[in-house]
Parts: C-alpha cells; sequence; structure tokens
C-alpha cells in the first residue's frame, strides 16, 4: 500500500506534530510506503499581515493543490491521509485527490472546524458559542484567533469552506477522532455520523511500567492558559511537593520566574520523548490541569504506559481516559483547591492502594493504546476508505528509494527516510 500523507508542523510542536511522525515511522515499519507532503507554520512571519495572509492561504491554497496534484500524478497513492492542513496546505488538497480518484482520510485532532482558536475556550473558559453556527461570527467579536479580528474573520471564511467541503459526499471518505469525545463534538456539530470514527493516539516503544519511586509530580505540555498552567500555579503556592514542568509556550516566562521562586518547582524546558517517558517512569503522578476539551490526552497515555497514575480535569477526553480512583483522580477543572487536595490524597495513599492505581493504569494502556492495535486501525480506516471511494486499482507509480519532501511549494529531496 502507497499513502500520501499530509501535515502542517505547528509552530509550537506539539501532540498533533507527533502523532505524524509516530504514524509515519509506524507505517513504514509495517511496510506501507509513505510519501510525506509537509509544510510548518514556523515560516508564518510575525507581523500581522504576515498572519493574516497565512491564514488566508488556509481558505484556499493554490500552491498546495498544485504540489499534492503532482505527487498524486507521479506516485499514484492508494490513500490520502490528512493530519493538520492548518494553515499552510488547506482543504484545497481536496480536490486533486477526488478528481484523480484518490481517497481521503481525515484526521480530526482539534475543533478548528467550529472553532476559530480550535480548542473551545475563550476568557479562561470553556466557550461554545460558534459550535452549531454555519458562520462564527462570535468569534470575529472577540478577535478569538490571535486576538485579530481581521484573522478572526478569514478563518471564520475558512470554516465555510470547510463546512461546504464536509457535506460533498465525494470529498473526504473517512474521518477519524482520538477519542469518542471528539466525535461526539464533531457530528453534534453537522458531521455525517457514518463517516466519522474513533481511532486513539498510541505510545511506543513501551518501556514496560517504571519504578514510579520518586515523590515527585510531573507536568508536561505546552505552557498556555488552556492547559491549565495557572491553576498548576496557584495550585502549588500551598504545597511544598516537588513538581517538574516540561514544556514550552506562550507562558513560559512566568513558569520560569515561579520556578525560580518555589524551590520545590523544577522547570526543565522542552525535553525529547525519551526523557519524558523516563520522567513519567519515575513520578509519583502526572498532573494534566487542562482547562478545554482535549480531544485526546497523548501524555496521559504515555504516563498509564509506566504505570503511572494521573490527576486530570474532569473534561472532555480527559474524562474518558482516567477513571476516577481507579487509574487516577479527576478534579474539576479550574479549581486549584481541589487540584491540590488531589494531589495532597496521591501523595498519601498507602502504598497497597497506590499499587493499585499503578496497575490499574498500566492495564489501560495494554488493553487499548499499543502501537499494534493502532497499526491495525488504521488500516482499517484505510480499507473503508477505499471501499468507499471504489476506485479500482492504480497504475504503478514512481517507487524510489526515497521520497522528497514538499515545503514552501518546492520539491527538495531528504536526505534520510525517517521523519524530520
Amino acid at each position: 500500500m502507497r499513502v500520501l500523507y499530509c501535515h502542517t508542523y505547528y509552530q509550537y510542536r506539539g501532540g498533533e506534530d507527533l502523532s505524524f511522525e509516530s504514524e509515519v515511522q509506524m507505517l513504514r515499519e509495517g511496510g506501507v510506503e509513505v510519501i510525506p507532503f509537509v509544510q510548518h507554520n514556523a515560516q508564518i512571519g510575525a507581523g500581522v499581515f504576515d498572519r493574516v495572509r497565512a491564514v488566508g492561504r488556509a481558505v484556499y491554497n493554490r500552491q498546495a493543490r498544485r504540489d499534492v496534484e503532482a505527487l498524486i500524478r507521479k506516485y499514484k497513492p492508494d490513500v490520502m491521509h490528512c493530519n493538520n492542513l492548518f494553515p499552510q496546505i488547506s482543504q484545497s488538497i481536496y480536490a486533486p485527490a477526488r478528481d484523480l480518484g484518490v481517497p481521503i482520510v481525515q484526521a480530526l485532532r482539534n475543533y478548528r472546524t467550529f472553532c476559530a482558536n480550535a480548542c473551545f475556550y475563550r476568557a479562561g473558559a470553556v466557550c461554545t458559542a460558534c459550535h452549531t453556527q454555519r458562520a462564527a461570527f462570535a468569534s470575529v467579536r472577540h478577535g478569538c484567533y490571535r486576538d485579530s479580528r481581521a484573522a478572526s474573520a478569514v478563518v471564520t471564511a475558512m470554516q465555510l469552506v470547510q463546512r461546504t467541503l464536509q457535506r460533498m459526499d465525494e470529498a473526504v471518505s473517512v474521518y477519524f477522532t482520538p477519542s469518542e469525545f471528539a466525535r461526539r463534538v464533531h457530528i453534534d456539530g453537522g458531521y455525517d455520523a457514518e463517516r466519522v470514527h474513533v481511532k486513539p493516539n498510541f505510545v511506543h516503544p513501551d518501556l514496560g511500567p517504571g519504578p514510579g519511586d520518586s515523590e515527585t509530580f510531573v507536568f508536561v505540555g505546552r505552557l498556555s492558559t488552556e492547559k491549565g498552567i495557572d491553576t498548576l500555579m496557584k495550585a502549588w503556592n500551598g504545597l511544598r511537593v516537588p513538581l517538574v514542568i516540561v514544556g514550552d509556550g506562550p507562558l513560559r516566562p512566568d513558569v520560569e520566574a515561579f520556578a525560580q521562586a518555589h524551590p520545590m518547582v523544577s522547570y526543565r524546558g522542552q525535553v525529547d520523548l525519551k526523557e519524558v517517558v523516563a520522567l513519567l517512569g519515575d513520578a509519583r503522578c502526572l498532573v494534566m490541569p487542562s482547562q478545554w476539551y482535549e480531544t485526546f490526552g497523548r501524555t496521559i497515555v504515555e504516563a498509564f504506559s509506566r504505570g503511572t497514575p494521573v490527576i486530570a480535569s474532569n473534561l472532555g477526553a480527559m474524562a474518558e481516559l482516567v477513571a476516577d480512583e481507579h487509574n487516577g483522580l479527576l478534579f474539576e477543572a479550574g479549581n486549584e483547591a481541589a487540584l491540590r487536595a488531589a494531589v495532597g490524597r496521591i501523595g498519601h495513599l498507602a502504598p497497597a492502594r497506590y499499587a493499585s492505581l499503578r496497575a490499574a493504569a498500566r492495564h489501560t494502556f495494554t488493553q487499548r493504546f499499543t502501537r499494534a492495535s493502532n497499526f491495525e486501525r488504521l488500516l482499517e480506516l484505510y480499507a473503508l476508505a477505499r471501499g468507499s471511494r471504489a476506485s479500482g486499482a492504480h497504475p504503478a507509480g514512481a517507487h524510489p528509494a526515497q521520497h522528497p519532501w514538499v515545503g514552501d511549494g518546492a520539491l527538495v529531496p531528504t536526505p534520510s527516510p525517517e521523519v524530520r
């Protein structure tokens, strides 16, 4: 099988970028040929005009359409798998795939179709004002995208295009979300329930249970308000418990200052996955205080893979992954007193009770989030897409040892078949 896989990297590396890289590696090691089409949001300038122009490309990027058409004609893929298309690629690439008979599988890893900032979050709280609206005018009024009404207006135009394409049965054959919660959100917003499926994320390699012999709690994630970093810092003001914070983002200066003022808090910055997994294996608990509707919670599954329980907000997909009093604890999102109490409960559990939480966390991982089961599920979705498209077999295409990466409208050779 040959798959054209399209993705735009975020300015701050996040879960969607990791999902892209891990799925490409999984497919290649499983014998699937992958042709990557990649753009980078880091190429967007810092000025308001640069950002408005970038969002304008998100509505319809003619160059991306031409590039994808060229790749399809050259390599004859069996499936086009789209991850994040915003804003550097756009749904313009659907047209050549549709016209040339290539079925499309589109991941839905955020809420960009409905919400200008993609996370149903505004002014420090969950906001669903635009969820079921054809045109998200509230986002323009509030300047929800980059605090700019102009940029938000362009995102609203893009959403109108997306919702139009969404109703074109011949465009996307299969959508998938990483959780049942996210699936329900998209269906409630107008997506065809028959075409929206669930495929969770996975963790690989599986290093097995960690020792869990540290008293340290760990936060891993983007340093931003919606991720609950403010709530975390407020909760730790009243605690004498070691905390390690890992990640980067717009609130990094605040986190650095907080760590300097609190001897029990250590800020590690952005670290690689290997170090993250090692930290989680040693940790007493992962803390995930997000205040938005997380579509999944990759870090939760990484913790579970090491047998580490999780304290998470009782919100979105986090409440789907964490079973209260079973593999972790849930607390009211944004409530620092409730978070502080949960930390105290985990910290003072009897050894046998804590061991049962760790065993349940590990069991959750092995039953639901291994790479082997994920590979099978993704191939099932590809088969569904190909069956629904019924486009017939493609003739053999180019078969080089290394496929090109595409960026900035030009084909460039990659020195390695590995994902960069």
